[in-house]
């Protein structure tokens, strides 16, 4: 018996319900979201405290009654900034940005209400606290995903979801859901037009057609229903839908035609009565692109001068370690196909381009190489002693940083790519052209090394139509992570 026919046995069909597997681990999520923001502002009321009247037991009244009563205002606060919604847990900046929002707004609400009250709250103590405690929460969810990331990695907390479209859409799906795991989606059932005469897609079964998603919703007991373009399932009949789940407290997820496009670039815009997805071209020049080139030459000039005994260390290291120069420079194409010497501390024997010839005429076809492009082998024989930490812990880049102060790349861009790679590249792979490449990517956070060419030039793509300094800031997070699991380099 199928999961979908062992849940028609047990499921009323007259209206489906969360399962309860899914209602535990969000009720328990959200209490767990409440006790750390209650802490947190317990911790910057205390700090604050103490910070501007130190151990005064005569402290105005107005401010011990605020420090007393935050940890309470705050829950209550951040309740109606809807930072307990479960649809933003896990994933996404959403999250993030509610606990922010609410701290800006509570700042304001407070000083409002202390200049027309007159209750003269201390500026030091709001000053202080307001900013802690936000700071606190923001650091606490952040804690507070990872313990759920690692849940899900393990198969929990997961939403059951349905898939609606084209088999080769939904196949998509599976496989991107089930690499992502992060992101809390396991699909359970599909339905494809007609069912397409298929019993299952990937690892899921095929459980109906479209007219039948109401119905499969019920009986796979689904928390969400995600609707991947197709023309049978558009118009009036993704209404109809979605007039059906409203009744069900089915969430319903549609999937735009457009690829990696989402975030500010996108908007709804009714014209003559239609709502239309309005789409901004990617800002690829003026203003935004000339602060992200002052933020990435400050950093890199910084960086350069605090990283100085790093650089000194190392090069001596690699001296002694293989006879040889200290560093290795190559050919690159930068942003419109414009060439530069790329600057790497050298992992690699001193011959390690001839090397490479007499390893691809000893290897089968495509063996050291992702999608006939790029040249890559796990246990590469040219790696020196040396070479092989410095790339585990991404320390050979570092002198890539001369090449950000200099204009040819970027702290975070698609990677940079050989001469050779580029006279191999074709349709849509030229489009990583049209931003400086970097020494960080969202290729540096998913896998490095471990993705397939494929996944590469998906998610360099997927970089340049999304770009945004707040992006950058998260990917430099995120390499932090990644270098310190040194998954992928090789």
């Amino acid at each position: 018996m199928s999961i979908v026919d062992h849940h028609e046995a047990t499921v009323p069909l007259g209206r489906a319900r969360r399962s309860s597997g899914t209602r535990s681990w969000i009720s328990n999520h959200v209490r767990l979201a409440i006790a750390v923001d209650f802490c947190c502002a317990l911790a910057a009321g205390v700090a604050g405290f103490l910070f501007r009247f130190g151990d005064q037991t005569s402290a105005p009244r107005p401010d011990a009654l605020l420090a007393a009563a935050l940890p309470l205002i705050w829950v209550a606060w951040t309740a109606a900034s809807r930072a307990y919604d479960a649809r933003i847990f896990g994933a996404g900046s959403e999250e993030y940005r509610r606990i922010l929002d609410a701290g800006i707004s509570l700042t304001a609400a407070v000083a409002i209400m202390s200049y027309s009250t007159k209750a003269e709250v201390a500026r030091g103590f709001v000053v202080f606290t307001l900013p802690a405690v936000t700071a606190l929460s923001l650091l606490g969810r952040y804690r507070l995903r990872k313990h759920l990331h690692g849940r899900r990695a393990r198969g929990e907390c997961l939403r059951r979801a349905v898939a609606v479209g084209h088999r080769e859409a939904v196949t998509e799906l599976v496989r991107e859901f089930g690499r992502a795991r992060h992101h809390g989606m396991q699909i359970v059932a599909a339905c494809l037009p007609d069912d397409g005469g298929h019993d299952r897609v990937g690892n899921v079964p095929v459980a109906g057609g479209m007219g039948e998603v109401a119905d499969v919703v019920r009986r796979a007991e689904a928390d969400a229903v995600a609707v991947l373009a197709c023309p049978e399932l558009a118009g009036v009949e993704l209404r109809r839908l979605a007039w059906q789940l409203e009744k069900t407290d089915t969430e319903l997820l549609v999937a735009s035609a457009l690829l990696d496009i989402a975030g500010p670039r996108t908007s709804i815009r009714p014209v003559a009565g239609l709502p239309l997805l309005h789409v901004e071209h990617p800002e690829l020049t003026g203003a935004r692109r000339i602060v992200k080139a002052l933020f990435d030459r400050t950093v890199a000039a910084v960086a350069l001068v605090l990283l100085a005994p790093v650089w000194a260390l190392t090069a001596l290291l690699i001296r002694l370690d293989d006879p040889g120069p200290a560093f290795f420079s190559q050919e690159r194409v930068g942003r419109d196909g414009h060439g530069f010497r790329m600057i790497k501390f050298r992992t690699m024997v001193v011959d390690a381009e001839r090397r490479r010839r007499e390893l691809e005429d000893g290897l089968p076809d495509g063996a050291a190489t992702r999608g006939g492009v790029l040249f890559k082998l796990r246990d590469d024989p040219r790696v020196t002693r040396l070479g092989g930490l410095l790339r585990r812990w991404s320390i050979d880049e570092l002198p890539q940083l001369v090449n950000v102060l200099r204009g040819e790349m970027s702290l975070v861009g698609p990677r940079p790519p050989l001469p050779d790679e580029v006279d191999r590249y074709g349709g849509d792979v030229f489009r990583r052209l049209a931003v400086k490449p970097g020494m960080t990517g969202l290729w540096q956070v998913s896998g490095r090394s471990d993705l397939s060419w494929e996944e590469s030039v998906r998610l360099d793509l997927r970089y340049i139509e999304n770009w945004s300094l707040a992006m950058d800031m998260q990917i430099l997070w995120k390499t932090l992570a990644a270098v310190v699991r040194g998954s992928g380099a090789y």
